[in-house]
């Protein structure tokens, strides 16, 4: 009796310890899911305002090339100058659970609740060539825009002189470009010309000489151009040409085909950008962010005046 009384102690001690080692290994339902949805990847996405502007195609080829020499997966996604699907974009980034959002956004204020959806999922962002108005990103990287109208207005004023007609041709109404090149262009032309006209033409060629020819219909006695970029004013410059005029442009931005029209001297000036080096940081600052290195909230990058 002893015997048995031992033995049925043995199992129930056995028993008991398989039960606690079994224990050990339980999660509480999702908890291995939500560990999952709460560990972000090392994936980058990038909106970008549109791949309709050589600009930002060499501000994404930048980016790529910059993503694949490193080993790292990068998704972009092509906002169409249509601030309604680069939310959409967001969005679905967001649902990739990407560890880094980078951002050249299509308006500044716009994108704003995108961006803060982003950052309180815990996603960093970084933001490229434009601001995210209202909102802390990780880092901000893009050229003095204002620095940037600023010499070429000032350029511009050596071609035309004091007191010269001139016009602006504005980029996409809200984007940050358009505010702060508007800002550097006026503070040299509003004590210096006589702004006959300030109209938009959405950083597009296209549109760009079909306000030119505007412009032109209005008043023919403009001797100056301000573009707030090159798109706008190689655009200008065939409406211009069209009319028989000989009228002054200067450009934002250095694209192949101004920097070739300067060359020929069928555009005053560009202002140089460099959209590759700002692809290529925006990936290294990324690639910092998801190891946990610090970085810098604002990465400047140099802009210059191309002449003949």
């Amino acid at each position: 009796m002893m015997k048995i009384k031992k033995l049925i102690g043995t199992l129930l001690a056995g028993m008991m310890m398989v039960v606690m080692v079994g224990c050990s290994g339980v999660k509480m339902e999702g908890e291995a899911e939500n560990n999952t949805a709460n560990k972000k990847s090392d994936t980058i996405g990038f909106s970008i305002s549109t791949l309709n502007n050589p600009f930002f195609v060499t501000l994404s080829d930048g980016a790529k090339k910059t993503a694949k020499d490193n080993g790292i997966e990068l998704i972009v996604v092509d906002a169409g100058d249509d601030a309604a699907k680069q939310a959409s974009d967001i969005e679905d980034l967001i649902s990739k659970n990407v560890g880094v959002l980078i951002v050249n956004p299509v308006d500044s204020d716009a994108v704003a609740p995108s961006v803060e959806s982003a950052i309180a999922k815990g996603i960093q962002v970084i933001s490229v060539d434009r601001v995210v108005n209202g909102v802390e990103v990780a880092c901000q990287i893009a050229s003095d825009n204002v620095a940037g109208a600023k010499i070429a207005t000032e350029y511009l004023k050596e071609l035309v002189g004091n007191d010269a007609k001139v016009a602006e041709l504005q980029g996409v109404p809200g984007a940050s470009a358009t505010i702060d090149r508007g800002a550097g262009f006026h503070e040299v032309a509003d004590t210096s010309f006589k702004v006959v006209a300030s109209q938009t033409a959405n950083f597009n060629r296209a549109e760009g000489m079909t306000v030119m020819e505007n412009i032109l219909q209005a008043d023919s006695t403009i001797v100056g151009v301000f573009a707030h970029n090159d798109e706008m004013a190689l655009g200008a410059i065939e409406a211009i040409s069209a009319a028989g005029k000989d009228i002054k442009v200067v450009g934002f931005d250095a694209t192949d085909d101004a920097k070739a029209a300067v060359a020929e001297g069928k555009m005053a000036a560009t202002v140089a950008q460099k959209p590759e080096l700002m692809g290529q940081t925006a990936i290294e600052t990324a690639k910092k962010l998801i190891a946990g290195e610090a970085v810098e909230k604002s990465i400047p990058v140099e802009v210059e005046l191309i002449k003949k």
